[in-house]
C-alpha cells in the first residue's frame, strides 16, 4: 500500500510538530537539575499520563487487539497486578527515592550496598534499554514502511532523528510533556478505529458481543494454578505485581518519571492513577479486538498483530489513515534517551571518570550520550530488519535480569542486615534460578518452563532469599570474630 497525500500530510505534520514542540520546551532549562529532573516541577496528572505513554508501545497498540481477536480477555488480569505493584512501589520505593535528592534509581543501591551493585544494575539497564527500545523503534518503522511503501530504514532514520533532536535539546521536560500529549493522540487513534468498526458491524455492538460471548471470547478470569499459562488470575496478580516492581520501581526509564514530580505525594498519586488508566486502556484495546473479530467473522490471520493494521489500511479514508499512523508514532516515540544519559553521567561518568565534574561538563556529557544512545537504538532497529528473532531472543534472555534487580532493591529497602557481597551473590543466584525455571527448563529440568509472567517474581524471590541468608551468615561470622 502507498499512502494517499492526505495521510502523508497528517503523518509528516505530526512528526514535525511533536519534534518542534519538544525542542521548544527545553529552551529554558540549562542546569543538570533541569535537564535530568525537570527541576522537580511536574504535577501528578502529568506524571500519570507520561507513565502510561512510556509503557505503551506500537506492539501494545496493535498487539493487545490481536490478543482479544485470537483469544479472550484473560490478558486484562495482568492489570490487576499492575495496580497492586504500583501501590507497593508507593509504599516501599518512592519514600526512599525522595529521601534527599537522587538523579537515578541506582543511586539508592549505592547508598545501601556501594558501587558494585549499583554499577551492575545500571549496566543491565543501559544494555536492556538499548535493545528493547531499538526493537520498539523497528516495530513502529515497520508499520509505517508497509503503509507508505518506502524502505523501512528511511522510517527508522526519520523517527530516530526526531527522537534524538527533541530529547537532546529539551531534556526530560520535553520527554514528559510530549509523552503526555502522545497518550491522548494514540488513545484518540484507538477510538477512531473503534468508531469505524462499530459502523461496519451488521448486527451492531450488541450482536457482536453476543456472538463473542457465545464463542468464549469475553472470558476474563482463569484461576488455574498452572505456572506455564501466562494469563491466569495468579500470574496477573503476583507476576504482574513483580513485573511492575521491575519496570516502574527499579528501571530508571520509568523511575525518572517519578523523580521529576513536585513532591513524594505527587509521584505516588500519579503512579497509582496510571495503573487504573492502563487498566482502562487495555480494556479499550481488548474491546476493539473483540469487535474486529466480529467484523471479520473470525477470519484467520497469520499473526494477531496484523488485524488492526489490515483494518486501518482497508477501511479508513486517507486522512484518518494518516491520523492512525500518527497514533502509531505516538505510541513509539516515548524515548528513554534522557534517562539513559542521566544514568551514564550519574552512575558511570561522575563516580569513575570525573568525580569533580562541573555542571557544564555534566551537561556536555549528558547531551553527547543522548545522541550516542539514540544512534545505538537506531542501529539496533536497523539490525532488527534482518535479525528480529535473534534480537528478540537476546532481549528475552536479558529480561531475566529484571528479577535480580528487583530483589536487590527489596533487600535495600526492607533489610538492614543485607550487605553488598550477599546481595551480589543473591543476584547471581536469582538470575540462575529464573533461567532454569524458565527458558532453560526443557534442557535442565526436562519440562516446560514457567510462563514469562512469572520470570521477575522467581528471580526476585531467589535473589532476596539467598541475599538474606548469606548476609545473615556473614554478619554472624563477623560477630563471632569480633567476640
Amino acid at each position: 500500500m502507498k499512502l494517499p497525500l492526505s495521510a502523508l500530510v497528517v503523518l509528516v505534520g505530526y512528526v514535525v510538530g511533536i519534534t518542534a514542540f519538544g525542542t521548544w520546551l527545553g529552551r529554558r532549562g540549562r542546569s543538570v537539575r533541569d535537564y535530568f529532573l525537570a527541576a522537580r516541577s511536574v504535577p501528578w496528572w502529568a506524571i500519570a499520563t507520561c507513565i502510561v505513554a512510556t509503557e505503551t508501545s506500537t506492539l501494545t497498540f496493535v498487539g493487545v487487539p490481536g490478543i482479544a481477536y485470537r483469544g479472550n480477555w484473560a490478558f486484562l488480569q495482568l492489570a490487576l497486578g499492575y495496580v497492586v505493584g504500583r501501590l507497593l512501589i508507593a509504599v516501599l520505593f518512592i519514600p526512599a527515592y525522595f529521601r534527599g535528592e537522587i538523579y537515578t534509581s541506582y543511586e539508592l543501591l549505592q547508598r545501601r550496598f556501594g558501587g558494585a551493585v549499583r554499577t551492575v544494575s545500571a549496566a543491565i539497564f543501559l544494555l536492556y534499554r538499548t535493545l528493547g527500545d531499538g526493537i520498539r523503534l523497528h516495530a513502529a518503522a515497520l508499520v509505517l514502511a508497509v503503509a507508505a511503501g518506502i524502505p523501512e530504514w528511511w522510517c527508522i532514520a526519520v523517527l530516530g532523528v526526531a527522537m534524538i533532536l527533541y530529547t537532546e535539546e529539551g531534556g526530560v521536560v520535553a520527554t514528559i510533556w510530549t509523552d503526555s500529549i502522545q497518550m491522548f493522540v494514540y488513545l484518540a487513534g484507538a477510538i477512531v478505529c473503534l468508531v469505524f468498526v462499530i459502523h461496519r458491524l451488521p448486527a451492531g455492538v450488541g450482536g457482536a458481543l453476543a456472538a463473542a460471548s457465545a464463542a468464549g471470547k469475553l472470558a476474563l478470569f482463569d484461576f488455574s494454578l498452572d505456572f506455564r499459562v501466562p494469563f491466569t488470575f495468579w500470574a496477573g496478580l503476583v507476576g504482574g505485581s513483580f513485573l511492575t516492581l521491575a519496570t516502574h520501581g527499579t528501571d530508571h526509564y520509568l523511575v525518572q518519571r517519578l523523580l521529576v514530580a513536585r513532591s513524594q505525594k505527587d509521584a505516588s498519586a500519579g503512579l497509582v492513577l496510571s495503573g487504573f488508566l492502563v487498566m482502562m486502556q487495555f480494556a479499550l484495546f481488548l474491546f476493539l479486538g473483540t469487535l474486529l473479530w466480529a467484523h471479520y467473522g473470525g477470519q484467520v490471520f497469520a499473526r494477531g498483530e496484523e488485524v488492526l493494521p489490515t483494518f486501518v489500511s482497508q477501511q479508513l479514508p486517507g486522512g484518518w489513515t494518516g491520523f492512525i499512523l500518527a497514533a502509531v508514532v505516538a505510541a513509539a516515540l516515548s524515548p528513554s534517551l534522557n534517562s539513559m544519559a542521566s544514568t551514564t553521567v550519574r552512575d558511570f561518568y561522575l563516580p569513575y571518570v570525573r568525580p569533580g565534574a562541573t555542571e557544564a561538563q555534566q551537561m556536555r556529557v549528558g547531551r553527547a550520550f543522548t545522541v550516542i544512545w539514540g544512534l545505538a537504538q537506531i542501529a539496533v532497529a536497523v539490525a532488527a530488519q534482518n535479525m528480529t528473532s535473534a534480537l528478540e531472543g537476546g532481549l528475552a534472555a536479558l529480561s531475566y535480569a529484571s528479577g535480580p534487580t528487583v530483589g536487590a532493591f527489596l533487600l535495600g529497602v526492607l533489610s538492614r542486615r543485607a550487605n553488598s557481597l550477599g546481595t551480589m551473590i543473591g543476584m547471581i543466584a536469582g538470575l540462575s534460578v529464573s533461567l532454569i525455571a524458565g527458558m532453560l527448563a526443557p534442557y535442565v529440568l526436562h519440562t516446560q518452563g514457567v510462563a514469562w509472567t512469572w520470570n521477575v517474581a522467581v528471580g526476585a524471590t531467589a535473589t532476596f532469599a539467598v541475599g538474606m541468608i548469606l548476609s545473615t551468615v556473614r554478619r554472624r561470622q563477623a560477630e563471632r570474630s569480633a567476640a
